[in-house]
């Protein structure tokens, strides 16, 4: 077990690759009643063309599947593993994002109990035709109600404007019509493919003794077999840097506009160095400018373009990454334009040293803030993890940065071909 002592932010984290290629992390804080575990899979909707393992034909699977695939493993043939929580005191829960698939539980009480049950309910599928079915009526309600739900309409209208062919474009969930086409086969194939201990990671934070609770891990995953993995064939498809289409309107029953403008980030494969730099890079430009305390923001409240409900987001993977910037508006056409011209006019500016310290400076609180969060320091590192970068090293990168790399970030920031506009309005 690897002991990594980070002094700058007083945290220490031990690190072990099992034998089976499971990669372990264990944070523990002696100081909290809580317990935060998360067993996480390298694996999201986009990767629905790959090879699957003893295979050498690549296939594609219905848009969905991934999502599809975390709802059925918390049922098993006599049970449903949410209730095995419920009574060992534990919460437990599960999400599907573009890239990766989490299974996660918090509790004050039976730690070691629930980590097993965490452990073992992931390892252990059970799919029959009939449970099967039976899943597509719930899924399909769950896909409706986000087509009736604007602001979700909003974000994906968004993604299917800026990309052309990357999955990014396709809802996580799919389609009534998708999931209609999934079988068992289907899952056990994905789930043999993506669901290997090489593939996946497990983090836990919390009130617990990290040798004992090595052991325990280890214990449980020796009693299980598992074949060499080789490694994973996925097949995405190449992406041009402008976006699929300049803009998009949907019509929806909704009393006020919605409106989005997309920034295409990235097409390229990125890693280490390279990824995060230009993951905090674009992320503390967006805030500097944008923030309640930016300047086009002031400038946008001022002149009475947005409200309360504007916002920004932007995330980065390793294929791809967006920014959205939106929000209600009574003049959409106008938005639009004032949005565009804001972002457009960045490759002519140029931010100070002063500034530039205190945007680092900001970031940095913000970070050490969500390091107050459990769940947040789980899920960050794991993302991070996965692109080789180490979530505990990012205040001394930001401490790195010089004004001369936000210039030049800056420079090439925007285009008109990467800008995309998605409006929601009333029939």
């Amino acid at each position: 077990m690897t002991k990594n002592e980070y002094t700058h932010i007083e945290e220490t984290l031990y690190q072990e690759k099992l034998d089976n290629g499971l990669t372990v992390f264990l944070l523990p804080r002696p100081q909290m009643s809580k317990t935060y575990a998360i067993f996480s899979t390298n694996y999201g909707s986009i990767d629905r063309t790959f090879v699957p393992i003893g295979k050498s034909e690549k296939i594609t699977v219905p848009d969905g599947i991934a999502h599809f695939l975390e709802h059925k493993l918390f049922e098993k043939k006599d049970r449903d593993v949410f209730a095995d929580f419920g009574k060992q005191g534990a919460s437990a829960n599960a999400y599907t994002s573009f890239t990766k698939t989490a299974y996660l539980f918090s509790a004050t009480a039976n730690i070691e109990e629930n980590v097993k049950t965490l452990l073992d309910f992931v390892q252990d599928p059970y799919f029959s035709e009939e449970s099967v079915e039976k899943e597509k009526g719930i899924i399909g309600q769950e896909i409706k109600m986000y087509d009736d739900q604007p602001d979700w309409q909003s974000f994906m209208g968004t993604l299917k404007t800026l990309f052309k062919k990357t999955p990014v474009n396709i809802d996580i969930a799919g389609t009534i019509d998708s999931i209609s086409e999934i079988t068992k086969d289907d899952l056990y194939t994905c789930y043999h493919t993506f669901y290997h201990p090489e593939n996946m990671t497990f983090f836990i934070a919390g009130n617990f003794d990290p040798n004992k609770m090595l052991s325990l891990i280890k214990a449980n995953q020796s009693a299980k077999t598992f074949e060499k993995l080789e490694e994973i064939q996925r097949d995405y498809p190449e992406e041009p840097s402008e976006v699929a289409k300049q803009e998009d309107k949907i019509v929806m029953p909704v009393s006020v506009a919605k409106c989005t403008v997309g920034i295409k980030e990235s097409t390229q494969e990125l890693e280490g160095e390279k990824f995060v730099k230009k993951d905090l890079l674009q992320d503390m430009i967006l805030t500097f400018y944008f923030s309640k305390s930016g300047q086009f923001y002031e400038e946008l409240y001022r002149e009475k373009m947005i409200d309360s409900s504007f916002y920004f987001e932007t995330n980065l993977e390793k294929n791809f990454g967006y920014s959205i910037l939106g929000g209600n508006s009574d003049n959409p056409d106008q938005f639009v334009e004032k949005i565009k011209s804001l972002l457009l006019s960045t490759n002519t500016l140029e931010i100070s040293e002063e500034e530039f310290d205190r945007m680092k400076r900001k970031k940095i609180g913000q970070l050490l803030r969500s390091m107050n969060s459990l769940e947040n320091i789980a899920s960050k590192y794991i993302h991070y993890h996965t692109v080789g970068v180490d979530f505990f090293e990012l205040i001394p990168v930001i401490q790195s940065l010089t004004v001369k790399d936000a210039n030049e970030f800056l420079k090439e920031w925007i285009s008109e071909d990467r800008l995309a506009v998605c409006k929601v309005v009333a029939e």
